[in-house]
C-alpha cells in the first residue's frame, strides 16, 4: 500500500521543484482538457505560452506583460507576508475594489482640476481604502476572534455591490447619457496613470510592484519584523515566548496586503482599465493568491509568478480569438495549476512510500 511518511526537514528540493513540475502537469492535462473540446492540444498551448513572447503579434503583446503581471505581483507580495505568519487574507478582491473607489472618486470629486499633487493623492487614498476594508476582518479577529477568512471573502461581496452601486449611482458620469460607469480616467490627465515610456506598458504601478518586491525581499530576510512574520508561520507557540505580539502581527500583514491590493486597485482604474465599471474587477484578487504560492511566498518567486500568470491572461486571451477556446476554459486551466501546486506541495514535507499490506 502507499503510505505517506514524514520527513525530518522540509525538502528543499521539491520546495524548488513542485512550481516547476505543477507547470508542467498543468500543460498536460490542460492539453488533454483543451483535445477534450476539440482543439489541437500543441497549438494551445502553444498559443497560451509561445505567442505572446515570440509570436507574429509579440511586439503589442509583451508590454501587456507588465501591464497584467504589476496588480498580480502587487497583491501578491501583501498577501504572503500575511501567508507566511498564518494570516490568511482570502478578500484582496475586495480590498483591490475599495481601493480603486477611493482613489478614482478623489479625481472625481475635483474633476476638471489639472494639478501636480492630484495623482499622488489618489495613491494615497487608494492604499487607505484597501487598508480600512482590510481592516474589518483584521480588527473582528483580534478583538472576537473570528475567522479573518471567511470575513475577508464575505467581504468581497460587499465590494463588488459597492462597485455596481458606485457605478450605476454616484461616479456615473453625468456626460454619459445614463450608462453606467464613471468618466474616462485616461482623459483626465493629472489622473491618468500613463505609461512612463511609450509603447513598453512601463506605468507607475509596474515601478510600485518592483518596489514592493524589494521592499519586501529586506524586510523578510534584514528586518526584525521579517523574523516574527517567519517563525510566527513556523512555529506559532515559539513566537509567542519569544515575544511577538500575535494581534500588532495581524494588523500589520492585513494592513499592509491591503493596502498593496488598494494601490492596485487604483493604478488599475486609473490607466488599463480607465473608469470605474460594474465589471471592473476581473479577478486579480483571487488570482494572487496562485501568484504567491506558485513564487513559494518569496519576493523574487513572486515576481516570475507573476509574469507567467500574466502570460496565462494574455495567452489566454488570444486563444480566445484564434482557437475559439471558451473562457472558462481558460479559467480551468489556471485553476488546475493552483491543484497541482497544492497537490505537490506534500511531497515538501512528507515522502511517498510502498509497503505491503498486512494480512486480513
Amino acid at each position: 500500500m502507499i503510505v505517506l511518511e514524514k520527513r525530518p526537514q522540509p525538502s528543499k528540493l521539491w520546495a524548488y521543484g513542485t512550481p516547476v513540475l505543477a507547470v508542467l502537469l498543468t500543460m498536460i492535462f490542460g492539453g488533454l482538457l483543451f483535445a477534450a473540446l476539440g482543439k489541437n492540444p500543441v497549438d494551445a498551448i502553444r498559443t497560451i505560452f509561445f505567442d505572446p513572447v515570440f509570436g507574429e503579434f509579440a511586439f503589442y503583446y509583451r508590454p501587456q506583460l507588465l501591464v497584467k503581471g504589476a496588480p498580480l505581483v502587487l497583491i501578491a507580495i501583501g498577501l504572503s507576508l500575511g501567508f507566511r505568519a498564518g494570516i490568511w487574507n482570502i478578500g484582496a478582491e475586495g480590498q483591490y475594489i475599495i481601493g480603486a473607489l477611493c482613489g478614482a472618486g478623489v479625481a472625481l470629486a475635483v474633476y476638471p482640476l489639472e494639478a501636480f499633487w492630484l495623482f499622488p493623492l489618489m495613491i494615497m487614498a487608494g492604499a487607505l481604502g484597501g487598508w480600512a476594508w482590510a481592516m474589518i476582518p483584521a480588527f473582528l479577529k483580534v478583538r472576537f476572534g473570528t475567522n479573518e477568512i471567511l470575513v475577508s471573502l464575505m467581504l468581497v461581496y460587499v465590494a463588488e455591490q459597492l462597485l455596481a452601486s458606485m457605478a450605476l449611482g454616484l461616479l456615473r458620469n453625468p456626460d454619459g447619457f445614463g450608462f453606467p460607469g464613471s468618466r474616462n480616467l485616461q482623459q483626465y490627465p493629472s489622473a491618468h496613470n500613463a505609461e512612463l515610456i511609450a509603447g513598453t506598458g512601463m506605468h507607475l504601478g509596474v515601478v510600485f510592484a518592483l518596489i514592493a518586491v524589494i521592499f519586501a525581499y529586506v524586510l523578510l530576510s534584514r528586518h526584525m519584523l521579517g523574523f516574527q512574520i517567519k517563525l510566527t508561520g513556523a512555529a506559532p507557540r515559539a513566537a509567542k515566548f519569544a515575544g511577538v505580539n500575535p494581534a500588532r502581527l495581524i494588523l500589520v500583514c492585513l494592513g499592509t496586503s491591503g493596502a498593496l491590493a488598494g494601490m492596485a486597485g487604483l493604478f488599475e482604474v486609473a490607466g488599463p482599465a480607465g473608469q470605474v465599471s460594474i465589471d471592473f474587477n476581473v479577478g486579480y484578487g483571487f488570482t494572487a493568491i496562485i501568484v504567491a504560492f506558485l513564487g513559494r511566498l518569496n519576493p523574487i518567486g513572486i515576481l516570475l509568478a507573476g509574469g507567467l500568470m500574466a502570460l496565462t491572461y494574455i495567452g489566454g486571451e488570444i486563444a480566445q480569438g484564434q482557437l475559439g477556446l471558451p473562457a472558462a476554459a481558460i479559467d480551468l486551466f489556471q485553476g488546475m495549476l493552483l491543484f497541482f501546486l497544492l497537490a505537490l506541495d506534500v511531497l515538501t514535507n512528507y515522502r511517498i512510500r510502498l509497503r505491503k499490506g498486512e494480512a486480513a
